[in-house]
């Protein structure tokens, strides 16, 4: 029931008799906080850890210190064995980004720099800005500290070999990419940025086994979440995982991340995001939301996606299933053949009309050899396909498939040259997607793997077409779909719209 009073001028109000309104509007109104721990971390122990030096130190850096997500790093990073040693020699934290995952380096390097006496420190990123702007951000701070600056013996800015060195003897580097870091001697520390965008694991042992010969070696990696190709994050995220599950392992891995794909989720948003209330504004993530899913995905909730630049979304791509579709022997069909620059991977799809608009795609084939496929053994595989279904063409590119083709047109099979009309193929397939005029069962991984890592490689003034290198996989399967639909949308008859 409403009671009536007055304020303070002596007006009439109304309080409610509930206070849920108020309290809804507390609670809208109310700062969210991210959350402190991390979602996902491998066994922590009891030992002793130096990572209230580190904290201490921070605060003198920064006149608000570190934030908590930053001092729960720090404790369980700095961990240390009776001996000395770090309890953790590897630990790969992974945050959304803008948490200050920088913020927290720039004190772990200088921290070795000025008081603990690493001979030597490295960082290393996949961009060399990214690693120039961590160099600049700490020789600012050296500069704005006087006890520091006067214990620099020089500062060396030499592209891609910028230098810190101090008058007793530490040393701090950054190198552009891993392999320039052969011929080190003896980093103490290793800190990598960006870890997700490490594709290969040699730029990655040519940082790490730098650090054999060193005393107490350390290597601390950072990064949001990744993508299928994120080779070394994603092992290390798999040791990490093997470690919580009772496996003997050493490293320290820890995981801000989202439970689950609920982008309007605030709580997703505080489990992947603990500077939220602290550096980040709720209102600058909700700004965020609409962007493209892939990327809200992993720059905000910290989720793996299949490609963070795929030019095929992955809801599109899902709402494009249809259990129930398949190939019908009798129907004109189109084969789509196309093999991967590097000739180890390879792919056969075919298309079919399903009406005037749908079609369906299914893959039929795939190839792999970790040499070089054989021309040969594929137009054989290829050729009992040919005959199994009324095909018009075989489509295929000259560029990667040319030798497939010439073996196949003796036999009698019909073979079109794609390449000139490749770039409106790939778009639209795109657009058949998005429509969902195109359809696919669904039960094929290796397919839908294959559509999600292809990655759009801009060409001229508005074109483009799926990047096979550009893809960091093989996508051979995905091109191959493009070709088939360049025909299987092909309309009708000469006039496609009528106007009047």
């Amino acid at each position: 029931m409403n009671r009536t009073g007055q304020d303070m001028n002596g007006s009439n109000i109304v309080e409610l008799g509930s206070n849920r309104l108020t309290s809804d509007l507390v609670q809208e109104s109310a700062t969210l906080y991210g959350s402190e721990t991390p979602r996902i971390h491998s066994p922590l122990n009891d030992l002793p850890s130096r990572g209230g030096e580190l904290i201490d130190f921070a605060a003198q850096l920064w006149p608000e210190g570190f934030m908590p997500w930053q001092k729960f790093v720090a404790e369980h990073t700095l961990k240390v064995k009776p001996d000395g040693r770090w309890a953790t020699p590897i630990n790969c934290v992974v945050v959304a980004r803008q948490s200050g995952k920088s913020t927290y380096m720039l004190a772990r390097i200088a921290m070795g720099l000025f008081h603990w006496d690493e001979s030597l420190q490295v960082a290393s990123a996949h961009r060399l800005v990214t690693s120039l702007e961590q160099f600049r951000q700490l020789v600012s701070i050296i500069e704005s500290h006087d006890d520091l600056a006067k214990t620099i013996k020089r500062i060396r800015w030499q592209h891609g070999n910028e230098e810190i060195e101090t008058l007793h003897g530490t040393r701090f580097v950054i190198k552009a990419g891993g392999a320039a870091a052969r011929g080190l001697s003896k980093p103490e520390s290793v800190h990598l940025d960006e870890l997700r965008e490490m594709h290969d694991l040699e730029s990655f042992a040519s940082l790490r086994y730098t650090l054999m010969a060193a005393k107490n070696p350390q290597v601390n990696a950072f990064s949001n979440a990744g993508d299928a190709h994120s080779i070394v994050l994603n092992q290390f995220r798999e040791r990490g995982l093997a470690a919580m599950a009772g496996a003997a392992d050493d490293i320290g891995y820890f995981e801000w991340s989202a439970p689950n794909d609920i982008i309007s989720d605030p709580k997703n948003w505080q489990a992947a995001n603990p500077a939220l209330g602290y550096t980040i504004h709720i209102d600058n993530i909700k700004a965020v939301l609409n962007d493209p899913p892939d990327v809200v995905m992993t720059e905000v909730l910290c989720r793996w996606v299949q490609t963070i630049s795929s030019c095929v979304g992955a809801a599109e791509w899902e709402n494009c299933i249809d259990p129930d579709v398949n190939l019908d022997p009798e129907k004109l069909t189109w084969l789509g053949l196309d093999l991967s620059p590097d000739r180890k991977h390879g792919a056969l799809v075919a298309a079919q009309k399903l009406g005037d608009e749908e079609f369906v795609v299914k893959l039929l084939h795939t190839w792999t050899n970790p040499l070089q496929l054989d021309d040969k053994a594929i137009a054989n595989d290829v050729a009992p396909y040919c005959r199994k279904y009324p095909i018009e063409y075989l489509l295929y590119s000259k560029r990667t498939s040319g030798a497939v083709a010439s073996r196949l047109i003796p036999a009698g099979i019909p073979v079109f040259d794609m390449d000139s009309d490749y770039p409106q193929a790939c778009d639209e397939m795109l657009g058949a997607i998005n429509s969902g005029r195109l359809k696919h069962s669904g039960n094929q991984s290796e397919l839908t793997t294959q559509m999600l890592s292809a990655v759009q490689l801009r060409r001229g003034d508005g074109g483009w077409v799926i990047g096979r290198r550009a893809s960091q996989a093989a996508v051979c399967a995905a091109v191959a779909v493009s070709l088939v639909t360049h025909f299987a949308t092909r309309p009708e008859t000469e006039t496609d719209i009528m106007v009047g």
